[in-house]
């Protein structure tokens, strides 16, 4: 890993602590706050008593430390080069996030290093200057709980004008495109970004009222073959997803996964992407897709 577990919250905590009694601060009531803000629930019931004990030998009975320096931990050579590759991401530099630190470092990789499969090439213009002003405007809005004014074209061909609240922003591997999620707009409430043509601050008087559309989930259910390790590939594939797994028979697996209908062709395309591995056994309306989809890939001379 090239972040090593000197940055773990564990790590962390520990050091704000030894701070805190270097700055004058030892009382252990304030040592168990920092405890309970900077690692986790059960923390308390560990952390402090190995610092008491003595099993870390980090501080002395009297809650005073032999250490004489703030902790300090700078990250190394092969830590900024990982980080000012992903810095130079078109994606990431749309979030306006500076790193100074990182200037003259060479990037561990750039995007001629690697190819991505399994993904449309007709994502978002994320260098274009037009969208990347959009999409701060809409970043700010959300941050700040302003409403937006913004103008797109209708499937239809239509110019639309919708005023609402932006509620976040969403991002799709596969469709290499950000949604904007909505709320107080009754027509839709999820846009891609790429379809709007100029969006800006609203700054009426008059508030929306509304809130987020309510998703609808499906669910479906996916037999997996544990070859070439396609199990540990597939639950780390949808490991943001709420999902059940559970073993049939020898070297066998069903995984039900739970996924936002409007997500649907997302979730073909992924499940898809495992080729004969993964079979959809439920539901059938489901299977059907996987079926017209490789329909198609088979007319058009793809194996």
């Amino acid at each position: 890993m090239i972040f090593s577990e000197l940055y773990s919250a564990y790590y962390n905590t520990v050091a704000a602590i030894i701070s805190s009694i270097l700055e004058g601060e030892s009382s252990e009531k304030e040592l168990q706050r920092i405890v309970s803000e900077r690692a986790f629930g059960e923390s308390v019931l560990s952390v402090m008593p190995a610092l008491k004990g003595g099993k870390w030998q980090l501080l002395r009975r009297d809650m005073t430390t032999p250490i004489e320096h703030k902790p300090h931990m700078p990250l190394t050579t092969l830590q900024k080069q990982w980080l000012k590759a992903v810095a130079m991401d078109p994606r990431v530099k749309l979030f306006d996030v500076k790193m100074p630190e990182l200037e003259g470092v060479e990037p561990l990789f750039t995007v001629e290093d690697y190819r991505i499969y399994d993904q449309y090439c007709d994502g978002d213009p994320f260098e274009d200057k037009e969208y990347i002003r959009q999409f701060r405007v809409i970043l700010r809005a959300i941050r700040n709980g302003d409403q937006i004014r913004f103008e797109m074209t209708s499937r239809n061909g239509k110019t639309m004008f919708i005023r609402c609240h932006p509620v976040r922003l969403e991002y799709s591997v596969k469709d290499d495109k950000f949604r904007l999620v909505t709320a107080g707009w009754r027509s839709v409430s999820t846009v891609n970004l790429a379809k709007i043509r100029s969006c800006v601050r609203y700054s009426g008087e008059r508030m929306l009222e509304g809130e987020e559309r309510e998703k609808v989930y499906d669910t479906v259910t996916v037999k997996i073959t544990d070859e070439r390790n396609a199990l540990e590939r597939f639950m780390l594939h949808f490991a943001h997803f709420e999902k059940q797994a559970e073993k049939t028979v020898k070297n066998t697996y069903s995984v039900r996964i739970k996924y936002v209908r409007d997500d649907e062709t997302e979730m073909l395309i992924r499940i898809l992407s495992f080729g004969p591995l993964a079979e959809v056994t439920e539901p059938m309306q489901f299977r059907e897709l996987v079926k017209e989809k490789l329909k198609k890939q088979k007319s058009c001379g793809l194996r």
